[in-house]
């Protein structure tokens, strides 16, 4: 027989004036694979048309069905119903604006984000549409796809300790992001203007090291190795930049 299970959802509309942050209980009986995101439609369309939640590519890939389920930061997709109790309670991300229920705004912070850490390649290379592409070594080529595979689901960021004390703190996915372009051999950057942007409290030096980010990647991403080499690399950047002055 298959189990009935309660859902605890947090719901909260800022946009009417009418309505308060609680607590609402749904009860869904388990199907075979089902998953939060299967369960969560199956809720809206069967039971309360005005639930808010995103979901985009239903695979893992887009990062948008975040949400803190059991008090843990996941995605919705990826988290299967049996591999949880009867009884759980869905909440949305913390850090991030809300939206309503358990969808947050994550696209300002990540567009800010972007801003401060200079996310793209930086050269003085003139682009020439007939020129030749540019061949790049496999093991660069690997390193950088290993941190491009940030979904940017925003799960880090709601599980850090720093970022949910500082809303200047640039959090584990920017770093990472960094990162991706420190090992870009077409980025003409130095260590010195990396220290420009994170050799501070809100970034590598604002991180306590937790590792919560590590732990809780839906993609499994290097964090804790991508953190220590950048605090490695901006430290003795910092220590050259004391003894040339």
């Amino acid at each position: 027989m298959a189990r009935m299970l309660k859902f605890n959802i947090f719901r909260y509309n800022p946009q009417d004036p009418a309505s308060v942050p609680h607590m609402e209980s749904f009860v869904l009986e388990e199907s075979a694979s089902m998953t939060l995101f299967i369960a969560l439609n199956r809720i809206r369309e069967e039971q309360d048309p005005s639930l808010q939640f995103e979901f985009c590519c239903r695979a893992g890939i887009c990062g948008a069905c975040a949400m803190v389920i059991n008090g843990r930061p996941g995605l919705a997709c990826h988290t299967k119903t049996k591999d949880l109790p009867s009884e759980i309670n869905l909440m949305p991300l913390p850090v991030f604006k809300l939206v309503g229920d358990l969808t947050v705004d994550t696209g300002t912070w990540f567009r800010r984000m972007y801003g401060k850490v200079e996310s793209w390649v930086h050269t003085s290379k003139e682009f020439d549409p007939d020129s030749i592409e540019e061949c790049m070594e496999n093991e660069e080529a690997e390193a950088i796809y290993e941190l491009d595979r940030c979904i940017e689901c925003g799960c880090c960021v709601a599980a850090c300790g720093t970022a949910r004390l500082r809303d200047d703190f640039l959090g584990a996915v920017s770093l990472n992001r960094v990162a991706r372009f420190v090992v870009d051999p077409r980025d003409e950057r130095t260590d010195r203007d990396y220290f420009e942007i994170i050799g501070n409290d809100e970034g590598i030096f604002g991180c306590m090291g937790l590792l919560a980010c590590e732990d809780i990647c839906p993609k499994h991403l290097p964090l804790m190795n991508q953190l220590g080499f950048l605090r490695r690399k901006m430290g003795i950047t910092a220590i050259k930049q004391v003894f040339s002055n």
